[in-house]
């Protein structure tokens, strides 16, 4: 029932006319979509299979290839199509999620998922359908060399030697066998190709210089191939085409018009990353579930919402921590370097594919997996400004002299509860805001940075503009707080290990935080029980703590020009704020006020020792 329904949805979406959504582009829409068809479609359909309506889209393109062979169909005409009658609202979002596609800095194919993230659903129903099939393993003898592509060495029938093959145990993407195989690939010899520029690539590092032996079909449909060929672009660098780019919907309630923050980007944004984590994830829980499988908008709506099978970890929030227990950055690497060798030995379509040598495809595999597993699975999510609703910045913001040596922690205080599901964070954002700057009196949020217990890392005032988080200090460290009292309780697991492992350490890898950075209690610098006394006496055991005073503190890690400034804002009286605030601030109100005081002084100091030069960022 399942791959029918998927077959029937996928056939409705590639055979419509580019249109215009009638129902809003959410996440929710499309599993409205899913369930509507789950029933209509009679129980016969069930052996259909939603490649094969990926694939009729378009008669080129690589991933379509991909989709041909690896998930074992070929493409229909509209002859073939079974009229199922829908909903002219369920049309019309068809037209709107069609492919996953960039232009003109607008993003097509997305939809705004519960969890506030934006999901390419193009991947997730590829990874959906390969985990339906059961996951198949095509073997890759690279060993031998003795055929070449001008000798006329063809390819055989798809269909044919990708038979269904069923999962009969629970392997992880991490146990993916090749032994367990479904065909063959015959011998190939990319090095004998005539007519390209001699490029010389040296291996990453000793483990590519064992070559791939298959090809999982998972990770080929959702990453591995759309890494791969997007990483073509500069096979000798480390350098990452854009991958990871976010962007902002035109209003939240009904989306309709996604626009990326970077017009530039590479097709590895932010949305298609998550789209193909979660096909990958689903798909790999599809193959290791027996008949009778759930629903798929049940287990779509489980997914994006409580977690599936009542397991709070097991959802979209949590993607990139279940993706990285999936699979290894070795094996990923393996996959993509035996993807790119699949699509070599399929039709000529990328030219400088073609002209790659097997060690040119390892660097390759080895460049495009080290930039995922780095600055995608092993950063936090962080939803931009203008996901959580911010109004825009009140004056102009001051540049920071990056990088930083030092993260100063916060707790929100008020509110008390932590924040777990993306409506309440956004709302504390947004209350925590109107407080600031109409209370306060600042020009924006004070924080940096706010971690909710959502799994999510909420955008404050961001990586390059001066906070309003530290009395004294807004200038020299960036100010993270994590939303809630802790005071007697802890922060969530996943809450702290954002801000003690994967925030910094993606701050120092980009170099926006110091590799010697060190990590502050708010309560060390100004008179404040702030960060809580639970979370302050836990931070002292984490890496990087400093056990320091504001005197000791005052004049460390400064430019000279700017001592005096930070003797001058040391010496003037602390404020001693209460932690309640007595007036009315709101039914959501949150923040604590305690000793979140801009630094004029400071910060007007260190930005005369800049460029004059403003990051390329804004405020919304």
């Amino acid at each position: 029932m399942a791959q029918g329904v998927l077959w029937i949805l996928l056939g409705l979406l590639l055979w419509s006319d580019p249109g215009t959504a009638s129902l809003p582009l959410l996440m929710d829409s499309v599993i409205q979509a899913l369930a509507e068809l789950e029933q209509k479609v009679p129980a016969a359909n069930a052996s259909h299979t939603a490649s094969a309506w990926l694939l009729s889209a378009s008669n080129s393109g690589p991933h379509n290839r991909l989709y041909h062979f690896l998930l074992g169909v070929q493409s229909l005409d509209a002859a073939e199509l079974d009229p199922y009658p829908l909903s002219p609202e369920l049309q019309g979002l068809t037209k709107a999620v069609a492919q996953h596609d960039v232009g003109e800095g607008r993003e097509y194919g997305v939809v705004l998922a519960p969890d506030g993230s934006t999901v390419a659903v193009e991947p997730l129903l590829a990874g959906l359908e390969a985990g339906l099939q059961g996951r198949k393993v095509i073997n890759l003898p690279l060993d031998s060399m003795a055929a070449s592509r001008e000798a006329g060495v063809t390819f055989p029938d798809v269909v044919a030697i990708a038979p269904d093959v069923k999962a009969t145990s629970s392997p992880g993407l991490r146990d993916a066998s090749p032994d367990v195989t479904t065909a063959d690939i015959g011998p190939n010899s990319p090095d004998a190709t005539t007519g390209c520029p001699d490029v010389q690539a040296s291996l990453p590092d000793a483990k590519a210089k064992s070559p791939p032996t298959m090809v999982d079909s998972l990770l080929a449909v959702t990453l591995a191939g759309n890494l791969g060929l997007t990483f073509l672009q500069g096979p000798q660098t480390q350098s990452h085409p854009d991958l990871g780019t976010e962007g902002c919907w035109d209003q939240l309630s009904a989306p309709q018009t996604f626009t990326l923050l970077d017009p530039k980007s590479s097709l590895l944004t932010m949305a298609f990353l998550n789209g193909a984590l979660d096909g990958v994830i689903l798909g790999d829980y599809l193959s290791r579930t027996p008949e009778p499988r759930p629903s798929l908008s049940h287990l779509l709506s489980q997914y994006y919402g409580a977690g599936v099978a009542r397991d709070p970890g097991f959802r979209s929030n949590f993607r990139r921590q279940n993706g990285a227990a999936l699979t290894s950055a070795s094996i990923l690497a393996q996959q993509v370097w035996g993807t790119l060798v699949l699509l070599q030995r399929l039709e000529p379509v990328h030219s400088q594919l073609q002209c790659m040598s097997q060690e040119q495809l390892a660097q390759v595999a080895a460049n495009a997996t080290k930039e995922f597993t780095e600055a995608f699975l092993g950063c936090p999510a962080i939803h931009p400004r203008c996901r959580w609703g911010a109004a825009p910045y009140q004056g102009r913001p001051t540049p920071l002299q990056l990088p930083l040596g030092f993260l100063y922690v916060h707790h929100t205080y008020v509110p008390a509860p932590p924040c777990t599901d993306f409506a309440r964070c956004a709302a504390n954002m947004r209350s925590m805001q109107r407080y600031h700057q109409d209370t306060r009196g600042w020009g924006d949020i004070g924080y940096s940075f706010v971690v909710g217990s959502d799994g999510y890392v909420y955008e404050g005032r961001g990586w390059h503009w001066v906070g309003a988080h530290t009395l004294g200090h807004n200038s020299r460290g960036f100010g993270v707080a994590i939303v809630g009292n802790y005071t007697a309780a802890l922060p969530t697991e996943a809450a702290l290990r954002t801000v003690r492992d994967t925030l910094p350490s993606c701050a120092v890898r980009a170099g926006l935080l110091r590799p010697d950075y060190e990590l502050l209690g708010h309560r060390q610098l100004v008179r404040t029980d702030c960060p809580g006394d639970a979370l302050f006496h836990l931070l002292r055991t984490w890496p990087h703590f400093t056990a320091v005073s504001l005197r000791s503190l005052s004049t460390r890690s400064l430019p000279p020009a700017c001592n005096r400034c930070a003797r001058t804002a040391s010496a003037r009286p602390q404020a001693s704020l209460p932690h309640v605030f007595s007036g009315n601030p709101g039914p959501a109100f949150a923040g604590h006020s305690a000793g979140n005081i801009p630094d004029p002084a400071t910060s007007a100091c260190v930005a005369s020792a800049q460029p004059q030069t403003q990051p390329s960022l804004s405020f919304p």
